[in-house]
């Protein structure tokens, strides 16, 4: 299989951080959140890299300027995760192979979860592959909905949830493979006919489906990759979990 190219989302501003610094340069552990997702991508063995950014992007750019095999992908206006991913299009044109898109502000992404979700895309070559987990205290995040056999039906975000899928505990954690080519034809149905008025990644496994295409997922996330970077106080728990396991 050809060698993985991975995007890492890192456009974003995190008003909640009280800080004028884009969210994916605030440092955990001495080190920006950033460095440690390119870090677990080349630990997985992903290849070839690119970074959407967007706010500030001149320090982003500053600061992953000696990255080996990085490029960027600007976001100029900031209209949804889809959205950024159509950024990469020209980056992504000639690859034919296996895409890792990932979150720029999850310091917790492990390696092994990485390597499980494409040791499996490998092996059944679907059009997506979500990495899931299951959280026991799943408020906030999306779920997602499976057929009576098991197989991925969709994501559902909490607010549009029903009673019955809120009780679902397997949720989305941003982590994706898709097939590069199939994915890039899938961003052209994209729609922003939202009250955000945005581009959604959400919704691609969704549109792959109804074109045909297989979409699976995959509950190989651990626990201590649900911690998110949303606020201060939430860094100093990132950074409390780093220094369990030694990173």
């Amino acid at each position: 299989m050809t060698q993985a190219v991975g995007v890492i989302l890192a456009a974003g501003k995190g008003t909640r951080m009280k800080s004028e610094l884009p969210k994916v340069l605030c440092q955990a552990g001495g080190k920006p959140l950033v460095k440690y997702v390119i870090d677990s991508l080349r630990e997985a063995g992903v290849g070839r890299l690119v970074a959407v950014v967007g706010y500030r992007e001149d320090l982003v750019r500053s600061e992953l300027a000696g990255e080996s095999d990085l490029g960027f992908a600007t976001q100029a206006e900031q209209l949804g995760t889809g959205h950024a991913v159509m950024m990469c299009r020209d980056s992504l044109a000639g690859h034919e192979g296996p895409v890792v898109v990932v979150a720029g502000d999850s310091p917790m992404l492990q390696p092994s979860s990485l390597r499980a979700l494409l040791d499996d895309f490998q092996a059944n070559r679907p059009a997506c592959l979500l990495g899931t987990l299951n959280h026991p205290h799943p408020q906030g995040l999306g779920r997602i909905v499976r057929d009576p056999s098991g197989r991925f039906l969709r994501i559902v975000e909490e607010k549009d949830a029903t009673d019955q899928e809120r009780a679902i505990t397997e949720v989305n954690m941003s982590t994706y493979v898709f097939d590069c080519q199939k994915m890039l034809t899938a961003l052209g149905q994209l729609r922003s006919d939202n009250k955000q008025k945005e581009y959604y990644i959400t919704d691609l496994p969704e549109i792959l489906l109804r074109q045909g295409e297989d979409v699976r997922a995959l509950a190989c996330l651990q626990p201590i990759e649900a911690l998110s970077v949303n606020t201060v106080e939430q860094l100093a728990e990132v950074e409390a979990a780093l220094r369990s396991i030694g990173r």
